[in-house]
């Protein structure tokens, strides 16, 4: 009970008073927060788009204050083996696979050598310039994991990334001239896509093991969970906030949004804490 009031403090401490906090403090152990962002860019605003400036300053507190950036790979092992990583572990990710993350994220997360991985949308890679906003292409992805290799790339659907109905395809079935998906249709639809974006970014080199998910939407329910580990994903990240440890389940995975324009460099930190903070006084109840 002590143990737990003292943890609790010093939660308490570090979310309040984040200028105290340095590379000294272990804020949590044996456990990581998973961030997430989508859009870089200077000249595009939007609430999930923010400013490379704001982007490499996030970087740069999160180092200041002690918080250590691992990789995919050692993300995976930690979770499968109870690998060893560092105190104040992240893990940084990227959704939709847009180009931006060449041109604007990915010169600053080589700079400073901080890995990331990018879920992205496969069906992009055909024609990248056709989206609302410019995708990746294929030779931007070779380049990037020849370059960096600790720059990953894994699976955000190849065709399910859109609405049908005002539902999201991935875990709704369809009707289609007036004939609607048999459970069977659905789970042969879910599987048939993901083996096409794992062959797609295998094509590319675009990871050691494409094994990992990103929920289009975040909308997912336990038939998805069951088809995408049938068609070889491990691992599936949501859009739900928290800390992942080795007891989360590997197929609802924790992130923690920090790609709002309004999230400020000292406010990672805060919901960091805020997800731990969470965290203590459920254990305490």
């Amino acid at each position: 009970m002590m143990l737990k009031s003292a943890l609790i403090i010093v939660v308490i401490f570090v979310n309040f008073f984040p200028s105290f906090v340095s590379a000294n403090n272990v804020i949590y152990s044996k456990e990581v927060a998973v961030l997430v962002y989508h859009h870089i860019d200077d000249q595009v605003q939007g609430s999930v788009t923010i400013s490379t400036k704001l982007f490499e300053r996030q970087l740069s507190a999160l180092q200041r204050q002690g918080y250590n950036f691992i990789t995919m790979d050692q993300f995976k092992s930690f979770m499968k083996d109870g690998a060893r990583i560092p105190d104040n572990a992240v893990l940084i990710t990227f959704d939709d696979g847009y180009e931006s993350f060449y041109t604007n994220a990915y010169p600053i997360l080589k700079k400073m050598r901080i890995p990331a991985v990018n879920f992205v949308i496969t069906k992009d890679l055909d024609n990248p310039t056709a989206t609302l906003l410019p995708s990746l292409s294929r030779d931007q992805i070779r380049k990037m994991r020849k370059e960096f290799s600790n720059i990953d790339f894994q699976l955000h659907s190849d065709q399910l990334h859109a609405m049908k109905d005002g539902k999201p395809m991935l875990n709704n079935k369809l009707t289609v001239n007036g004939s609607t998906e048999t459970d069977e249709d659905l789970r042969q639809r879910v599987i048939s896509d993901t083996k096409t974006c794992i062959a797609k970014l295998k094509e590319v080199n675009g990871a050691k093991s494409i094994d990992s998910y990103a929920y289009p939407f975040g909308s997912y329910d336990d038939f998805t969970i069951s088809y995408l580990t049938e068609a070889g994903v491990k691992y599936a990240f949501t859009t739900k906030a928290g800390l992942t440890s080795v007891q989360t389940d590997p197929m609802q995975i924790p992130r923690i949004n920090a790609g709002s324009p309004y999230i400020r460099p000292h406010s990672i930190n805060n919901l960091i804490n805020q997800s731990q903070r969470q965290k203590l006084e459920g254990t305490k109840a």
